[in-house]
């Protein structure tokens, strides 16, 4: 009997182990036999499918390498085909060579030459002499360590260039010429463009602001001169003059309001208009002396009637209107030619509404203005979008929605006709 229980303790183990293991390998089978059948379907229906493009693929499918490169710039990517292409019929032609935004632009008085201010830390001077060319020359000005241009002014000899810039001391003002040669290097160099030499310096012209414009002008009313007048304008609140060619520090003014948005000289050089936080427009006039050197800055007028902050203002080419727009909707042309001295006021000759509104329905304003040489169109910015007006009734005449790939930070009007080369 003990013999018999050790033998049924021996064989019941045994079947217990091989029953799990028929199991498992029914269940083994099973799964085996279900997936190669669903394997056989997918072929089967990738089969069905039309043949890849295989080059379109690889084509459309990015690298990591150009993940990486689109992230570190926050400009958009433009295919080549979009560089190429022109953005409105009116579009002439492209500046290339930028390493980034150009923050600032200006031309000689001849219109045969451009200057660019950009974050690249380069200030750039183009040759146009055939607007309409592949390629252009130009000088490069690389600033002083640490110092980015954000503006810049041609004097009246168009080889002499201001240059507004801010660094780690707040703003500094730079003027450069070109290097004078002998007439044996300019027999040796004449497909070469001359070198810059900076002539002057100066630093903390606003104490620790940065500048916001920077105008220049050939001083021409009255007395004066004719040498070049530069009015920079500081974040803060006050606005400065300097004498071109050789940097003298001409007098101050300051719109006592909480900050600047701009200040523009006349074209004759006889007013200064500033626009800042409150909706007013102050404007002084520059005195000279009997020897033509600037004698005193007083304040005249002030142009009343916005409801808002004005954003931009221009003077016309007789330096006897001023053109105003406002973040209140509206632009206004003023009269400035009156006898302030006997207390006359500025009036204001027409308003128009800004022709511009958001999908809401609500007026936007203008972001930049220029006015044409021959003050018949009016040159408009907001945000990528460039349009031109009417002076006369402040109707647009045109308009081109994208005018550039990211905002519009300056703009201006050749002072004549760009030179072109037909063929």
């Amino acid at each position: 009997m003990a013999f018999s229980s050790m033998e049924t303790q021996t064989f019941l183990p045994m079947g217990i182990l091989l029953s799990g293991l028929i199991g498992g390998l029914s269940v083994a089978l099973f799964f085996a036999f279900y997936l190669r059948r669903k394997r056989n379907e997918v072929k089967t229906a990738v089969a069905q499918l039309p043949p890849e493009n295989t080059n379109n693929d690889r084509a459309s499918r990015p690298s990591i390498h150009a993940k990486n490169k689109s992230h570190s710039h926050s400009k958009p990517h433009v295919s080549a085909a979009d560089k190429g292409r022109r953005h409105h019929p009116l579009d002439l032609n492209t500046l290339k060579g930028h390493g980034d935004a150009v923050t600032w632009l200006c031309f000689t008085s001849d219109g045969r030459s451009l200057a660019t201010a950009c974050a690249d830390r380069v200030v750039r001077v183009f040759k146009l002499d055939d607007a309409s060319s592949k390629s252009f020359k130009f000088l490069r000005i690389n600033m002083p360590s640490g110092s980015h241009p954000v503006a810049v002014a041609f004097c009246k000899e168009a080889s002499k260039l201001v240059v507004g810039a801010h660094n780690i001391s707040g703003s500094s003002l730079y003027m450069y010429a070109e290097e004078s040669r002998k007439p044996s290097e300019e027999a040796n160099q004449q497909s070469k463009l001359p070198l810059p030499e900076l002539k002057w310096e100066k630093d903390q012209v606003h104490d620790k602001k940065g500048i916001l414009t920077l105008f220049g002008t050939s001083a021409t009313y009255g007395s004066a001169d004719g040498s070049t007048i530069v009015a920079s304008c500081s974040e803060g609140t006050d606005i400065k003059l300097w004498q071109g060619e050789n940097g003298k520090f001409l007098g101050a003014m300051d719109t006592n309001q909480l900050k600047n948005n701009m200040a523009v000289l006349s074209p004759n050089g006889r007013f200064v208009a500033a626009a800042a936080f409150t909706a007013d427009v102050k404007v002084w006039e520059i005195v000279y002396g009997k020897d033509g050197s600037v004698k005193e800055i007083v304040k005249v007028m002030q142009l009343k009637g916005h409801k808002s902050a004005v954003t931009w203002l221009c003077f016309t080419s007789d330096s006897e209107r001023i053109l105003t727009a406002s973040k209140d909707g509206s632009m206004r042309i003023w009269n400035i030619n009156v006898r302030y001295h006997l207390d006359e006021d500025p009036k204001c000759l027409k308003v128009f509404p800004i022709p511009l509104q958001n999908e809401k329905g609500l007026v936007l304003h203008y972001d930049r203005m220029a006015l044409s040489p021959d003050d018949k169109v009016i040159a408009v910015t907001h945000g990528c979008m460039l349009q031109w007006l009417s002076f006369e009734t402040g109707e647009i005449l045109d308009t081109a929605d994208k005018s550039h790939d990211g905002d519009i930070t300056c703009m201006a009007w050749a002072p004549q006709p760009l030179a072109t080369v037909m063929i």
